[in-house]
């Protein structure tokens, strides 16, 4: 019942986020609940003692911490990380493409989406909208939960090689979403939408960020209801485990260590940004809790961290049922097999064997299967941010992840029964006194 409980909850949550910053809200839905407390970075120091619980935004970004009963200079960090964002279409400041009799908007492609998936889906629209207030301007976030456009296919009898040579969009020329027919008034269709939803007149509506998305809801499916299908599963999925297993860890007291979830936007396009995983954020939410938490003592950054462990938790490759040929045939993860540790000799991901056998120690002592992926070596490899933040910590990380099929589809797939696995065994992380 309770793996039951938690799944209505993913689901919840998938659907709640359409974005990062969505992504952000629906996170401190979850924790208003558990008495944590927004910190500012800017403003003066306050004591904080064991047991706070805190955390910080920054956009599509957000840290959250509790501070554990020993200090961190002693006890360390255990740290689990993952990202918000996820591959999608963005509208363009100068939206229209006008033709034909319709009225289009131009799309830039974020992070590596399958665009074909993208075809023939109807189409919501949600991000942050930016007004003029006065003199000054105001930003909004917002859902827009309608069908308000389409990427529609071409016709078979007009595309007769579809079947044989796969769809393929021009990305500049075809990903276009078709949004309304023509007025020749000239009017501002776009800015008219946006600002009947937040109350602004169309010529108030400054700028945008705003993304296409999926208007089906999370569900699951399968003869056993074993599958779980959804937009952004990679990597709300590995947002939402771990944000679980905070809440769960709660229940135990507090813990010797200080427990930190940190989840990146812009991951899909490299981090390498304000609020990405290769950002400060991080080591400044670190230094705060260092410089806060009393008592600590002399070179507490250092020791902190020699004392720390990080879980970077991002999406695996399932075998495929169709292309098993595309992975390495002694490491096939399998849908509803358990968590993956995922692995690469190039250090495309942050797992070593000590880190390694870490988490297997915690999939021990949670009676959770556990599986291993290793790209074939003839084939690149995708990373994560688990390689970023070890090398600008110099922490002990493990990368490691539930198994999916269509990653990076604007519908993607995985197991039900991986899910609380995965929740389950961050839980035992943020908890126990000793793990290795």
């Amino acid at each position: 019942m309770q793996d039951i409980a938690l799944l209505k909850r993913f689901l919840a949550y998938l659907d709640a986020s359409p974005t990062p910053n969505h992504a952000v809200q629906s996170t401190l839905a979850a924790l208003e609940p558990h008495g944590f407390t927004e910190i500012d970075l800017g403003d003066p120091p306050e004591q904080l003692p064991a047991g706070f619980r805190g955390y910080v935004v920054k956009g599509g970004s957000i840290v959250v911490f509790h501070v554990g009963a020993r200090p961190a200079v002693e006890a360390g960090f255990r740290m689990v990380s993952a990202h918000t964002d996820s591959p999608n279409l963005r509208i363009k400041p100068q939206p229209y493409v006008r033709s034909h009799g319709y009225v289009r908007l131009s799309v830039e492609v974020y992070g590596g989406a399958i665009n074909a998936t993208w075809a023939d889906r109807d189409l919501g629209m949600a991000g942050h909208v930016i007004v003029r207030d006065g003199d000054g301007i105001t930003s909004h976030l917002v859902t827009i939960e309608e069908a308000v456009c389409r990427i529609p296919n071409l016709a078979i009898h007009l595309n007769r090689k579809v079947n044989t040579e796969g769809l393929t969009l021009n990305a500049q020329t075809q990903l276009p979403a078709v949004f309304s027919l023509e007025d020749d008034g000239g009017d501002d269709p776009l800015r008219a939408l946006l600002g009947s939803k937040v109350g602004a007149a169309p010529a108030d509506v400054l700028t945008w960020d705003l993304s296409l998305y999926d208007l089906t809801p999370a569900r699951t499916i399968g003869a056993h209801d074993e599958f779980l299908c959804s937009a952004r599963l990679d990597n709300l999925a590995s947002c939402h485990a771990g944000l679980e297993a905070l809440i769960a860890s709660l229940e135990h007291g507090i813990p010797d260590s200080t427990s930190v979830l940190a989840l990146f936007d812009h991951e899909e396009i490299g981090s390498r940004t304000a609020r990405g995983a290769n950002s400060r954020i991080l080591e400044e939410v670190l230094r705060l809790v260092l410089r806060n938490a009393e008592p600590q003592g002399q070179g507490t950054f250092s020791r902190s961290l020699a004392h720390s462990w990080l879980i970077s938790a991002d999406m695996a490759h399932a075998v495929h049922p169709a292309h098993p040929d595309v992975h390495d045939s002694t490491h096939m993860p399998k849908m509803g097999a358990g968590p993956v540790i995922k692995q690469n000799a190039n250090k495309r991901y942050g797992t070593e064997a000590d880190t390694a056998a870490m988490f297997l120690l915690l999939c021990e002592h949670t009676d959770t299967p556990v599986q291993w992926f290793v790209n074939r070596s003839d084939l690149s490899c995708g990373s994560t941010v688990g390689p970023i933040l070890a090398s600008r910590l110099g922490v002990r990380t493990v990368d490691v992840g539930n198994p999916m099929l269509s990653m990076h589809s604007a519908r993607e797939m995985c197991g039900t029964a991986d899910h609380p696995r995965m929740a389950r065994v961050m839980a035992e992380f943020f908890r126990r006194s000793t793990i290795a």
